[in-house]
């Protein structure tokens, strides 16, 4: 989540979850009911059947069904004898995403009666809610401080601000005082979860939709969308777009409609589902439905409901390389794919996008793409195949122009969003005690490798907290005491608004209504024409104002534990690939040698 202001935020069609939003900086409880209504009750039984009658999915990224989901989770309570517990994934890792940060602040009524509704239904004793920040946490704390079975309920819990945070053993693990790790196994939240106890896990905006479902019903709720895929969809649309933005589509809509919406200008690539998503080509794109299905078809993946297009005045190959890199350094370090394979397919990007890697590189990129594929210990691995694997064949004039001129002859502009933290180290190098002992690059092979002349070359990322400590060591292993770790100076987040600051923000229980307040959501066509296509709510919006709220007992924030030192290296289940190359087990470890195949200057 790397918006540091909040986004437009607009509506094509019928607006459900962002209704009001048009007309309140934020919705607080009265202002909701008026909007909204009252939430029905439900039994587990008619829940499961309304969630099973319009294929309600999980809008996370992975898109599991949520009627099954509640159905296991009754399951395992059942045969275990525990209350099961309901959590909300609101720590949206992904850089590009602020669908969730956007409800959480500006509607949090709308997910947390989804998740009370699915309290009530699975007879569940807690409401957990997972964030990474503390805007977000402050709004949601306010938000239970008004409603008196929230605020017996709810509990918040604060998460590291990485991708891998999201990741939803990542979050249990933080809940129950872990590391915010993938736990490196196959888990079921649905059996053991939050404090081994049978969990309901799902994101902000799929509790969201479970609420206005079941205000709805699957008949109203089906009025939109198309047949196969009924309702609406929460895309965040940013990268070159002019007028980034959150917008609300009813599922089926063509995705350029959309871009053009956003004033996206002509597009080199368009990135659907976020950096572990794909990308399509402009042409693909501007055709290809905004559903599951529809860009599956394409060749893409809806994911998350990311958007990010990619315009002519950067250089698409240079970003690409920022985004392998930033996926390195986010994972978890836990498996060979992570530790050795992705910083060696970071490393060819990197030589492509400079100029000073040619087929070879290439070719590195490719295998090692595909031979993290299925064998890590997460699907971070994965996420990262399908990434790079379609940039390359999408951007394949651009791979030209690098590969044989050294250059497309455009900037990297660093348009695809990249978060900046604080706190951060790097290795460097004094030049002028280096000798080319090589021993660093045998001591953290994962960030330095050596060139033709036996001299370090580093991959150009901050050091991982996984590998701090092997770096200290290659510091102090240094013969002509040359390494160094040096902290970086503080970054500013990267993308199309990303030097936007505002100051933090506050949140008041109250926001003033005005006569314009409307009646419950009720189901109804969709408007189309002219009208329906523009925006339905004012942005970018400024961060409400507000006092903090009176300290609630049972919704204070609980900062995730850190216990590194519980971490275990995991290996995966070997998978066979399904790509077409030759891809051997040693792959992987001869992507620590991408170094000596493509020797770089040193500046």
């Amino acid at each position: 989540m790397t918006p540091s202001v909040l986004p437009d935020v607009m509506c094509i069609g019928q607006a459900r979850l962002t209704a009001g939003l048009d007309r309140f900086e934020r919705i607080d409880l009265a202002t909701h009911r008026e909007v909204f209504g009252t939430m029905p009750r439900l039994d587990i039984g008619r829940l499961v059947d309304i969630a099973e009658r319009v294929d309600l999915r999980g809008r996370g990224g992975a898109a599991f069904p949520m009627g099954r989901k509640l159905k296991a989770v009754v399951q395992s309570a059942r045969q275990r004898k525990r209350k099961p517990v309901v959590l909300v994934n609101a720590s949206e890792g992904e850089p590009g995403s602020a669908k969730d940060m956007v409800l959480l602040l500006r509607s949090p009524f709308l997910v947390l009666s989804g998740a009370l509704v699915a309290a009530r239904a699975l007879q569940a004793t807690e409401i957990v809610v997972g964030v990474a920040r503390s805007d977000v946490a402050q709004s949601v704390s306010a938000a239970a401080a008004e409603e008196p079975t929230l605020r017996q309920m709810l509990r918040i819990v604060q998460v590291p601000d990485r991708f891998v945070s999201g990741e939803g053993g990542a979050l249990i693990n933080a809940v129950n005082g872990k590391a915010a790790l993938p736990p490196g196994r196959k888990t079921l939240a649905s059996d053991t979860g939050v404090d081994d106890r049978p969990t309901l896990l799902s994101n902000a905006e799929t509790f969201a939709q479970l609420a206005v479902l079941a205000m709805l019903g699957p008949e109203g709720y089906a009025s939109t969308g198309t047949a196969d895929e009924p309702g609406t969809v929460l895309l965040t649309v940013g990268g070159s777009a002019d007028r980034p933005a959150v917008l609300e589509v009813p599922s089926g809509l063509p995705l350029g409609e959309v871009l053009d919406l956003c004033s996206a200008a002509h597009a080199d690539g368009v990135l659907v589902g976020g950096y572990h998503g794909m990308w399509l080509s402009t042409e693909a794109a501007y055709g290809v439905p905004v559903s599951r299905a529809g860009l599956t078809a394409a060749g893409g993946v809806l994911g998350a409901g990311i958007v990010l297009p990619l315009d002519e005045a950067t250089c698409a190959l240079g970003e690409v390389a920022r985004v392998a890199s930033y996926l390195a350094q986010e994972s978890s370090g836990q498996c060979g794919p992570c530790k050795l394979g992705l910083p060696g397919i970071a490393r060819s990007l990197a030589a492509l996008a400079d100029g000073s890697g040619g087929i070879d590189a290439l070719d590195t990129a490719r295998r090692g793409a595909a031979a993290v594929r299925g064998r890590g210990a997460c699907a971070h691995p994965d996420g990262a195949f399908r990434f790079v694997m379609s940039a390359l064949d999408v951007f394949t004039d651009d791979l030209t122009s690098h590969m044989f001129r050294g250059t497309c002859g455009r900037p990297t502009r660093g348009i695809l969003p990249m978060p900046g933290k604080e706190g951060q180290t790097r290795l460097t190098v004094d030049w002028t005690r280096c000798r080319g002992h090589g021993l660093c690059a045998h001591l953290v092979p994962e960030m330095i490798q050596l060139d033709g002349q036996g001299y370090p070359v580093f991959l150009d990322m901050p050091v991982p907290p996984w590998l701090q400590s092997q770096a200290q060591h290659a510091v102090q292993m240094c013969p002509s005491l040359a390494l160094k770790i040096a902290a970086q100076a503080p970054a500013q987040a990267t993308g199309k608004r990303g030097k936007d600051a505002v100051k933090p923000v506050s949140v008041r229980p109250a926001v003033t209504r005005g006569p314009a307040a409307r009646g419950p959501v009720t189901a109804g066509p969709v408007t189309a024409g002219p009208a329906a296509r523009g925006p339905t709510a004012r942005g970018p919006v400024p961060r409400p104002e507000l006092p903090g709220p009176e300290p609630v007992r049972a919704a204070t924030v609980r900062p995730a534990g850190k216990r590194g030192s519980n971490l275990r290296m995991v290996a995966s289940e070997q998978k066979p690939s399904e790509f077409e190359l030759d891809v051997s087990e040693e792959w992987i470890a001869d992507l620590s040698d991408v170094g000596r195949q493509i020797p770089r200057p040193i500046n």
